[in-house]
Formats: C-alpha cells, sequence, structure tokens
C-alpha cells in the first residue's frame, strides 16, 4: 500500500531527528516532522481499513476508534494515538513556546506508538 510507505519514510524522517542533540531548532524541526507523519501515519490507517476491513473513516479519530473496534490495536495503543492527535492539534494552531516544550516531550512516544501501529498493520498481529 502507498500510504504505508509513505507513513513509514515519514515516520523514519522523524526517528531521524529524534537522534539529533537538543536545540530550539533541532525541537522546531521535530514538531514539524511529528506533524506531517501524524497525518501519514492516519492515512495509512484509513487506506488499510478501506481496502483490509472495507471500513470508511475519514479522519484520524475515526480510524483509530475503527481500529481498536475491529481488535487491530489494543485500547493502550488506541488512547495513545488518540492523544498524538491532540498534541498534533496543539502545535498547528498556534505557536506556543510551553505548548512547544510540552508536545516536544512526549514526540518520542507518539514515534514508538506509530511504529507499533504501522507494525501491526503490516504484519496482521496485533501489537505488543
Amino acid at each position: 500500500m502507498e500510504k504505508l510507505a509513505t507513513a513509514h519514510k515519514a515516520l523514519e524522517s522523524l526517528e531521524a531527528v529524534l537522534l539529533e542533540p537538543a536545540s530550539i531548532l533541532v525541537r522546531d524541526a521535530t514538531i514539524q516532522r511529528f506533524e506531517y507523519t501524524s497525518e501519514a501515519v492516519w492515512k495509512a490507517a484509513r487506506e488499510w481499513l478501506r481496502q483490509v476491513e472495507l471500513i470508511e473513516e475519514n479522519h484520524p479519530r475515526g480510524c483509530y476508534r475503527a481500529l481498536f473496534r475491529i481488535g487491530r490495536i489494543d485500547e493502550t495503543l488506541a488512547a495513545a494515538l488518540l492523544e498524538s492527535i491532540e498534541d498534533r492539534n496543539r502545535t498547528s494552531h498556534a505557536y506556543i513556546e510551553a505548548v512547544a516544550v510540552a508536545v516536544f516531550e512526549r514526540i518520542p512516544q507518539h514515534a514508538a506508538n506509530f511504529r507499533r501501529l504501522l507494525e501491526s498493520l503490516e504484519t496482521g498481529h496485533r501489537p505488543a
């Protein structure tokens, strides 16, 4: 699936910037990469739901809830993915320094959750 490949490339880009020494520029680049990775991941989930489960969901929350409902992801991962949507929304609507710092600290966990989701969609197994 094309969207899965795109999501993987975006996630690899995010994971690469997370290895850089912290600075304001790295923080801002990380947040930017988090935003586009979040988009790519939920759109990959949407494509997977359409093609594999014949489920039509057009919003990230609906996609993650559908994946939980069908047993593709567990409740913990579903809740974490829903929180990633909130963080993505926090960063994209207005730049507030305190919000940027707080979200930046959570991005490594969001990246790990994105990785778990993509692996689940590819392997056909629920994430551990």
